[in-house]
Order: C-alpha cells, then structure tokens, then sequence
C-alpha cells in the first residue's frame, strides 16, 4: 500500500493563519501594554482633575467680566479680557521684568555654577565638605531664603552686605529699595546655582578620563581641552539646567512677595505676582484669568521647543554618532 501523499496548505490558507497569528499577538501586546499602564491611571486621573479642571475653569472665568467688589457685574464678554491684557502697558512691563529676570538668574546661575563644577571635579581635602556646604542654599525654603535676603544681607543698618561694603566707601545703602529686580535676582541666583553645579558636575563626571588624557599627550592646554572637549560635552546638560531652570523660575512669586512686594511700582513685579495683585487686590477676576491664560500659552510654546532641543541634543546626536 501506498502511504498517502501529505496536502500541502493552499496561498489562501497561508495567508489566513498568518492573519490570525498576528491579530492574535496584537491582541496579547495591546492586553500587556493595558495591564503595564493600568497603575498608571490613578494618577493620570489625579493629574487631570488637578491641573486641567481648573484650567478650564480659568477660561471660563477669562470670557467673564467678573469684580468681586462690585455685585451683579458678572457678564460674558468674550475675548474682551484679552484684548485688554495686551492693551495693559503695565502688563507689557511687566513681562519685560520677568524676561529680565529669568535670563539673568538663569544665566548668572549657569555661570557660577560651571565655575562650582569645575572646582569641586579636582581633588582637594575637604571636597565632600565643601559640596554639601554649596548645595546647601537650594535646600533652604525659598520663602526663607527670601526673608534672609531682605533682612540679614540687604538690611540698610543691620545688614551684612553694607558691613562687608562699608570699607569701600558704601554707606547704609538700602539696596531694596533701590535696586529691586537686582535684589530679588541675587536671592534667586543664591539659590539656584548649586542645582546648575549639580548637573553639570554630574556632566563632568560622565566625561571620559582618557580623552582629556590623549588631549594631553597631544600637547593642548587646559584653555583649549576646556573649549574644544569640555565645553561640547557639556552642552546638553547646559542646556537642560537652563530650560529647567526657567520653566522653575517663570513661576517665581515668593521672592518677590517676601523682598519687595513688586515695588516700587512694578519695578520687580513679574507676571505671576501681577496676576495676583489684579484677582486678589484689584478683584477683577476676568482679567486676572485671562492673564494667567496668556502665561500658560507663552510659557507651553517656550517649553516645547526648547524641550525638543534638549531631546535632540541628548538623542538625535548620539544616534548619528
């Protein structure tokens, strides 16, 4: 007897049980992934009810002509707010305080902190002493660090400022007073520079030894090792601390609450402390929130593309290497 000759699958066949063998593997990864994020939900939901709710609450008291001082005013106006708020050339003013304000914190931060960086990457006695004496002032509260500012550094009689000054000729300066954004700056860059030391030292130390080492052996000098390896290397941590850093500081309100209280004037108010002084001291709610409508908008767009740089830097480059 003949043994049966075996039926080989048709096309149609094939093509079939493929089909069902990766819907079925579909169905398994989408199962997976569900059951890897379903921790997550919780606090995606938390995330929402916290930050999007009253978001949305804001653009809806934004399109509302709304003063709590006077009853019965509360109306729609649509973009009315709006179209006050970029008529307002306090308001203009204000942004340029606050401009000014996180550029040169961020970038004095940036500068001291490099210096910090690349003192504290040498070995010296006492190394570990001295990092954890610089990191100490960003773990100090910043309201503290406010009141610290206001009344032992810059106090016109008491202050330390004017006592270490005082041989030079400065007399009982009352640098609040006279230089408020510049005051509120230097608490603020007191604060922020050991986290810019931190990440660039943590840059430092990813660096490999040898190149500096054959760099060496080439004949370069620390000038030139520093520009041309170290520098670049550096970058992209530069570049995160700074983007870091601004978001943080867009947000700035105690400082300026604590020091100065955004006088004279509105010499040192910035935006934050300016939307506070229209919903909670001129009561008017409407253009209040379309204020803070516009600050979230500008500060989103800034981030974006700045936070695609630093991916870029950190991802695209390494990849093309």
């Amino acid at each position: 007897m003949t043994a049966p000759a075996t039926q080989r699958p048709t096309p149609d066949t094939t093509e079939r049980i493929r089909s069902l063998r990766d819907s079925k593997e579909e169905r398994v990864s989408r199962t997976e992934g569900w059951r890897r994020r379903g921790p997550l939900l919780p606090a995606l939901v938390f995330t929402i009810v916290v930050t999007q709710v009253p978001f949305l609450f804001t653009l809806f008291y934004s399109t509302q002509s709304w003063n709590l001082v006077s009853p019965g005013s509360r109306r729609f106006v649509g973009l009315q707010n709006y179209v006050d708020v970029f008529q307002d050339s306090q308001f203009w003013q204000v942004a340029i305080n606050t401009v000014v304000l996180i550029v040169g914190t961020v970038l004095i931060s940036v500068i001291l902190g490099l210096m910090l960086a690349l003192l504290l990457d040498r070995a010296f006695l006492g190394r570990g002493i001295a990092r954890t004496l610089l990191i100490t002032p960003f773990l100090v509260t910043p309201v503290a660090a406010a009141l610290v500012w206001k009344t032992a550094m810059f106090d016109p009689v008491f202050g330390i400022v004017n006592f270490v000054l005082s041989p030079f000729g400065v007399g009982e300066v009352d640098w609040i007073s006279r230089f408020p954004l510049p005051a509120v700056m230097i608490a603020l860059v007191w604060q922020w520079t050991p986290f810019m030391m931190l990440l660039i030292l943590a840059g430092l130390q990813s660096m490999p030894r040898d190149i500096l080492e054959a760099g060496r052996v080439d004949g370069a000098g620390a000038f030139a090792l520093f520009r041309e390896l170290t520098l670049p290397h550096l970058r992209r941590f530069i570049e995160l601390g700074t983007v870091l850093g601004a978001i943080y500081l867009v947000n700035t309100f105690d400082a300026i609450y604590m020091m100065t209280q955004g006088g004279p004037g509105t010499a040192s108010a910035n935006l934050p402390f300016y939307i506070y002084q229209r919903a909670f001291l001129g009561f008017d709610i409407g253009q209040a929130a379309a204020m803070g409508v516009v600050v979230v908008v500008g500060t989103i767009v800034v981030a974006t593309f700045a936070l695609r740089l630093i991916f870029t830097s950190f991802t695209g480059k390494e990849e093309a290497a």
